[in-house]
């Protein structure tokens, strides 16, 4: 299956993340730069670049071409094999490529090497699988799919339990499925509201209101506010029972603040671009820029909700094999 189903090009945008020189951002009634709308984060760039490449910022097409083909057929493999289990999602299910065309070897941009940085040591680490578990205490701080066992719901990862989706972010990073968001607007508030989880983020525009240090949540508390034509958003006040960055399995997030900056750069693209700083986990801070582009389309709910067929077979299944191992009918 040499192009994904999914690779459909809504935009005719051939490259993104460049201004056109003479587009005029649109404005809104209150005469802030206009960013309303639903918007897709999918990509096909690796979150980090491989070390082969050194600096090296851009494929070339050539190289495009053959590691997404690559990336699909090892992608297909998985899903057929899937652990000798009963089988997985193929291809088609997942939003596995960028709506338009990206030629970056990494979603990455700071560290120069496009690269996570090294771990402060002694860093919090947790894995958690969807087969196979990995041994680890009590809370489950990771946000993919998966556990560190089968012995309870409380020791599946966040978005399994639908406490959190694995993409909702903050910040946004592009994964399986449902990478899309929509934003309104309103004088003193932005809301960001994500498909996954159906989770709605208020942006208070008051730089002034901060929350206690004390009070934790698990999107953090943000406050926003207009540079030019770019929303800047800060973000602090995370929980500690999430991990800092989705792409890592280290750390917790209680030393992370986050900026984010949205900039509608043409008619069809905003160019999202975060910065990671949380000395607790990392050496380095993190900058990444996803490109969003404009869906012509509504965002319908997604009703998550722990406890699902999918979470009560799961633990089914594991007692089942235990029971087995036992000589138990």
């Amino acid at each position: 299956m040499k192009n994904l189903v999914l690779t459909i090009l809504l935009s005719s945008a051939s490259s993104i993340g460049l201004t056109q020189a003479d587009y005029t951002v649109p404005r809104t009634e209150y005469d802030q730069p206009n960013l309303q709308g639903v918007w897709n984060f999918a990509s096909h760039t690796p979150v980090q670049r491989d070390i082969r490449y050194g600096d090296r910022e851009y494929f070339t097409p050539d190289e495009n071409e053959e590691n997404r083909d690559q990336s699909v057929s090892a992608f297909e493999a998985r899903a057929e094999s899937h652990f000798d289990g009963v089988g997985g999602y193929n291809s088609f299910w997942y939003e596995r490529a960028a709506i338009g065309y990206d030629l970056r070897t990494s979603l990455i941009t700071y560290p120069k090497n496009g690269r996570i940085p090294e771990i402060v040591e002694g860093a919090f680490m947790q894995r958690g699988g969807v087969s196979q578990d990995y041994p680890s205490q009590r809370p489950v701080r990771f946000m993919g799919a998966g556990g560190i066992s089968k012995d309870g719901p409380e020791d599946r990862g966040l978005s399994e339990r639908c406490i959190a989706g694995f993409n909702a972010g903050p910040p946004f990073m592009p994964s399986a499925y449902n990478n899309n968001i929509q934003i309104f607007q309103h004088k003193d508030h932005v809301v960001i509201m994500t498909e996954m989880v159906h989770d709605a983020r208020v942006v208070s525009l008051n730089e002034n209101h901060q929350l206690h240090d004390d009070i934790r949540l698990w999107s953090g508390d943000s406050r926003g506010y207009w540079d030019g034509d770019t929303l800047v958003i800060e973000t602090k006040n995370f929980s500690d029972m999430v991990q800092s960055f989705l792409a890592s399995p280290y750390g917790n997030a209680r030393e992370k603040s986050l900026t984010e900056r949205f900039t509608r750069v043409n008619e069809t693209t905003v160019e999202y671009e975060f910065t990671i700083n949380d000395p607790g986990t990392f050496t380095d801070k993190i900058t990444a820029m996803v490109p969003m582009t404009r869906v012509d389309g509504l965002l319908y709910e997604y009703s998550c909700h722990e406890g699902n067929y999918g979470m009560t077979n799961l633990l089914r299944g594991e007692r089942r094999q235990e029971m087995d191992a036992l000589g138990i009918e």
